[in-house]
């Protein structure tokens, strides 16, 4: 796994900012104001009802202990009519408080969804904001992990705990209220099982915390695993390395057991006890409850209801030690999710941009300095003029530079110093957008998606219409090899386009170059993998491609430059030869060398 700030310290330090994180999470609650209020005032409606039930329970009680007692004296009967009102009420209460609590829920549900919503919308418009250097240094798996997993648990949190902390806490208050307007005594009796349990709480928190925190990064890493495994799934198997992919699963995998069990386990621990803390307090008011009955301190039926009360008290202290552990795990998700939304983003547009309203195509690259490190430079003064139509071809040996050129000039990376300038206008002048857009790209690692052939080539022009599809399918020698498919242009690419052949995704990827009509061109030469007929074809749609625009060409194969106008040869990030083939032939230089080598070879 590629190291990075997610994996290191730093998020580490971060993950103890419990009161930070808190904030944040309730800033994005801030356009629900009405909605929470609401949400509260529901939850205490509901949980009033509830709690008022035991109460009336026990005058029902009463009165029926009454009644019996009256039998057995002879001076009466059970007052069943009187006990049936009574019942009925109560039901009318229960029913209220099951109204409540479902719109209640509703309306939270509704506010969860809405914040998990604009977490992913900010996380995805942030991947959009991240320098391509991010993508360097991790792994497409911790980026998933955050939109899937940790959004998924803040949401479950949002949805389930708040309100559950509400009624926990309006339970616990209305619960001792009623307690103390039975009997000050035995309240007082049942409170003294308060700090026992509140102590235990504060203890497992902290234990668990730390553990709830390593599940995710855990998760975030076995994710990354898996996605690059499965994507990979071809060569892992072409190179005998399932056994090694195992290997490295089952450890990650057991990283995420070991902490997600602790974590668990520590949490788990909370209800048990919590029940038997609460067990040993509801033995000792039942027995005071007795003694108070016999000496006619108070009712059959109060007692009942303190029974009652008393294990509604003890049971959202238990519920609220429960959710702590959920809410220690909602907290290393939301710290996650903010680490990546703090990265740091790539330089700002400018303030002011220029937009080209007639583009001819000249770039000029103006003592260029880069290195991926500031520490390491890479390009050393690096200046070339290409004119309008030209074809520049730049070749060099492996690491040399040549792919980095490219990415400059598209600006995925910034300049440490110098400027490189489009029809004499800086590109830090221009949006990245409007920049993009003057450019087209046809890379080696031909990119389709999981969508029709039609869709795939209207990626370039995504408002073109069929028959400017179709008119960049036969430019790009694509019409004929479509036409015998199954479905022709409708036909669905799978998720690794492994359906057809390499050389029908690079045809593809031409005829999307086409159909976008780019004035400057950057061609990644990927015809070393395909057939001769293949290879004729791509080299004709390519010649297509590239009438009337100016070429950036990335050679792999020296003798199909041999036309270019400029040939730039690059050795450890700098220009050491410039010229056309035959005059860098003659010089019998770096070029020479690399040329005659590759031609031994290929002979």
């Amino acid at each position: 796994m590629n190291g990075g700030p997610m994996g290191g310290k730093k998020s580490l330090d971060k993950v103890n900012d419990f009161k930070g994180t808190l904030k944040k999470i309730f800033s994005y609650l801030k356009g629900y104001h009405i909605a929470l209020i609401a949400v509260v005032i529901l939850a205490i409606g509901s949980t009033i009802f509830t709690i008022v039930g035991p109460k009336i329970l026990g005058t029902a009680t009463t009165e029926l202990f009454k009644g019996i007692m009256a039998m057995i004296a002879g001076t009466g009967s059970i007052n069943f009519t009187k006990i049936g009102g009574i019942l009925l009420f109560l039901l009318g209460l229960y029913v209220i408080s099951a109204i409540l609590a479902y719109i209640q829920g509703f309306v939270m549900t509704n506010v969860a969804t809405k914040v998990s919503f604009k977490m992913r919308k900010q996380i995805s418009d942030k991947i959009n904001t991240l320098p391509l250097k991010y993508f360097d240094t991790h792994n497409t798996g911790e980026v998933l992990s955050r939109i899937t997993n940790d959004v998924d648990v803040i949401n479950q949190s949002l949805n389930q705990s708040v309100s559950q902390i509400i009624t926990s806490f309006v339970t616990v208050i209305g619960v001792l209220y009623m307690m103390f307007s039975i009997s000050v005594a035995m309240t007082f009796i049942s409170l003294l099982v308060l700090p026992i349990s509140m102590g235990f709480i504060v203890f497992v928190m902290k234990k668990s915390q730390r553990y709830f925190k390593e599940q995710q990064e855990h998760l975030g890493d076995l994710n990354g695993h898996i996605e690059e495994m499965y994507g990979s799934h071809i060569i892992v198997k072409a190179f005998n390395k399932e056994n090694e992919a195992t290997d490295t699963f089952e450890k990650s995998n057991d990283k995420l057991y070991n902490s997600a069990w602790k974590g668990q386990f520590l949490s788990g621990m909370l209800f048990p006890i919590m029940t038997f803390i609460g067990n040993i307090g509801y033995v000792i008011i039942s027995v005071v409850g007795g003694y108070f009955a016999i000496n006619g301190k108070l009712s059959i039926g109060d007692i009942q209801a303190f029974i009652q009360y008393m294990r509604q008290f003890t049971q959202p202290i238990a519920q609220l030690a429960n959710i702590s552990s959920v809410i220690q795990q909602t907290m290393a998700a939301s710290e996650r999710v903010f680490i990546f939304l703090e990265e740091k983003e790539q330089e700002e547009e400018t303030a002011k941009p220029v937009k080209l309203k007639e583009i001819k195509g000249e770039v000029e690259f103006k003592n260029v300095h880069f290195g991926y490190n500031a520490d390491k430079i890479i390009i050393n003064d690096f200046s070339v003029l290409v004119k309008p139509g030209q074809k520049i071809a730049i070749v060099g040996p492996t690491g040399a530079g040549k792919t980095t050129l490219v990415k400059l000039l598209m600006r995925f990376y910034e300049l440490n110093s110098g400027s490189i300038l489009v029809d004499g206008i800086n590109i830090r002048e221009m949006k990245r957008h409007d920049l993009r857009k003057i450019f087209g790209m046809v890379l080696q690692d031909t990119w389709l998606y999981n969508a029709s052939i039609k869709d795939n080539i209207r990626y370039g022009k995504l408002d073109a219409t069929d028959e400017e599809v179709i008119r960049a399918s036969k430019m790009a020698q694509v019409d004929h090899f479509v036409r015998t498919l199954p479905d022709d242009y409708n036909l669905i690419l799978n998720e690794e386009a492994n359906n057809i052949s390499q050389g029908e995704k690079q045809l593809l990827t031409i005829a999307r170059a086409i159909l976008a009509d780019p004035r400057v061109l950057i061609l990644d030469e990927a015809t070393s993998s395909v057939d001769t007929r293949t290879e004729v074809l791509i080299q004709t749609a390519m010649d297509r491609l590239m009438e009337g625009r100016t070429n950036f060409i990335i050679a792999h194969r020296l003798s199909t430059i041999r036309n270019a106008d400029l040939i730039l040869v690059i050795d450890n990030g700098d220009i050491v030869e410039q010229g056309k083939h035959e005059d860098l032939l003659k010089k019998n230089g770096f070029y020479a060398k690399l040329y005659n080598s590759q031609f031994e070879v290929e002979e």
